[in-house]
């Protein structure tokens, strides 16, 4: 399978330097493409018109180029917001101006997204299809994937940016250049689960196969924040890797900790039925956190994982105390969490 990861969650941004480890320590199992998208990054989202700052430039490049260094495809997420309202001379000058800079940092894949964007309007998929043939005889990147504005079946999408247009799936597909690769998060945002009947009706819709934007082990928002996500991977049979044409991981904001699930998942679709989780769990856990850490983590599981941060009471403390005493980024992090630092408002995100 084609796996990767998609930074493309909201809240605090992970450093560069854990970025560059998080390639080197997936690379060895599996993970052949990372996607720089995070929401914080106005770049490539509010002020996506503009250049980014040279500091914030040089440190794409060398993330780019440690990337190549271990055989992982590099590319960038980005959101044009709202551009396909108008898409009229000027905004394409903008655009095309744009690409060239990130060509620049040296990309193998850009991704084009659409998502979180109101787009009950007609003609939608038409000038989004209008959008990304312009983008992709302008870009020196070789895979160009579109993010849909609506990338799920879940009408909660409808809810927040406006009821869908009527075939905008078909008409996508239909109307986009075969070679041109289409994002697909499930029946949810954050599916629960994938089937391989799921994804072949959706393939047929997209006439192409789906590239998954798996929403897991991400923990953005008010209420995932509250939680660690660490348990391994389940409900997703390595079966549906015939109907995917990759996977992408939309890590937690937990850098170090992020590489448990993620390791789990290169391991379930190795073993393929004979994949057990939970001692999926244990080694991919050990692996990333060492033997000690792992197995305490192991053992504190249903806390950080399932209760809820406002829920933990009197186990907080404790449980501060316990990681504060490991020298370790992964422990660190837990700390961190414990203490509140990636906690996420309402107001930092989207609402049409």
């Amino acid at each position: 399978m084609n796996l990767g990861i998609i930074e493309g969650y909201y809240g605090k941004p992970w450093s560069w330097a854990a970025r560059a480890e998080t390639v080197t320590f997936l690379k060895p199992h599996g993970y052949g493409f990372y996607l720089y998208a995070p929401k914080f990054d106005r770049y490539l989202r509010e002020r996506w018109s503009e250049e980014h700052p040279r500091e914030d430039f040089e440190a794409l490049q060398n993330l780019s180029k440690h990337c190549r260094s271990q055989g992982v495809r590099f590319g960038v997420g980005l959101s044009p917001l709202n551009i396909f309202r108008d898409f009229n001379v000027d905004e394409q000058k903008k655009l095309a101006d744009k690409l060239a800079a990130l060509d620049a940092i040296g990309l193998d894949d850009l991704a084009l997204l659409f998502d979180d964007m109101r787009g009950d309007m007609p003609g939608l998929a038409a000038r989004q299809a209008d959008i990304a043939h312009f983008v992709n005889t302008h870009t020196k990147a070789t895979r160009l994937i579109v993010c849909p504005s609506y990338y799920t079946d879940d009408p909660l999408l409808d809810r927040i940016f406006g009821q869908r247009p009527q075939n905008y799936l078909e008409d996508l597909g239909r109307l986009l250049d075969p070679t041109i690769e289409i994002f697909w998060t499930g029946e949810e945002v954050c599916s629960r689960e994938y089937s391989p009947g799921h994804l072949q009706r959706v393939n047929e819709r997209l006439r192409r196969k789906s590239f998954l934007w798996d929403n897991y082990p991400v923990n953005d928002g008010p209420r995932m924040s509250q939680f660690l996500h660490l348990r391994a991977f389940t409900g997703r049979p390595a079966a549906i890797g015939a109907h995917l044409s990759a996977h992408a991981v939309n890590p937690a904001l937990q850098c170090t900790l992020s590489r448990i699930p993620s390791f789990s998942l290169a391991e379930s679709y190795a073993k393929g039925e004979a994949y057990e989780y939970g001692a999926g769990f244990l080694r991919a856990a050990k692996a990333v956190l060492g033997e000690e850490l792992g197995l305490r983590v192991q053992a504190d599981l249903l806390s950080l994982n399932d209760v809820g941060l406002d829920r933990l009471g009197e186990r907080k403390e404790k449980l501060r105390a316990r990681y504060a005493a490991f020298d370790h980024p992964g422990a660190r992090e837990i700390v961190a969490w414990l203490d509140g630092a990636w906690r996420i408002g309402a107001d930092e995100m989207p609402t049409g």
